[in-house]
């Protein structure tokens, strides 16, 4: 009798060590950081971010450049004018002062809006790979090794080679 609860008791514990290994989910990492810098669409669209901001560095640092020389003139003319007219001019570079900053928020806005269009399409095509090629593999999650993404462990299968010959880079 007492083999025989043995050997019952044996078979409970194996059947529960099974099914506990076979219920762990397949779990693999892969640095999105790595994967879309390395893609040439990224390339391609900081390239032309980068062009862009040069044209708006390029037209406030010229609207600067006009202010200081407005500036320094009103300040050389200021003895020969009246009170009235160095108001007026004190005035007028107040509102071109404001004009710059105004151009600039404008510029880093547009700069932002751009970013979100050119980097969208390229994410959801790295994410579609991602999805591909762990479905592919039976992963049943895909973890973000970026650094800073709150990943603790990262023994599993690195799936950035995969995706990479996936997207042909």
């Amino acid at each position: 009798m007492k083999q025989v609860r043995r050997i019952a008791i044996a078979i409970v514990l194996f059947i529960a060590v099974t099914s506990f290994v076979n219920a762990q989910s397949k779990i693999a990492h892969i640095d999105v950081t790595q994967l879309l810098s390395s893609m040439p669409e990224m390339k391609a669209a900081e390239a032309e971010l980068k062009k862009l901001q040069q044209t708006y560095t390029a037209d406030i640092e010229s609207s600067m450049t006009e202010l200081k020389n407005k500036s320094t003139q009103y300040e050389n003319e200021a003895p020969s004018k009246t009170r009235e007219e160095n108001e007026k001019r004190a005035i007028e570079l107040q509102g071109f002062q404001k004009s710059i900053v105004d151009a600039e928020q404008a510029a880093r806005q547009e700069l932002g809006k751009k970013q979100a269009e050119l980097f969208q399409p390229i994410s959801e095509k790295a994410k579609a790979a991602i999805e591909k090629v762990a479905a592919a593999q039976g992963f049943d999650y895909v973890m973000d090794a970026t650094a800073g993404g709150g990943l603790i462990v990262a023994q599993g299968q690195d799936l950035l080679p995969a995706v990479k010959a996936e997207l042909g880079i």
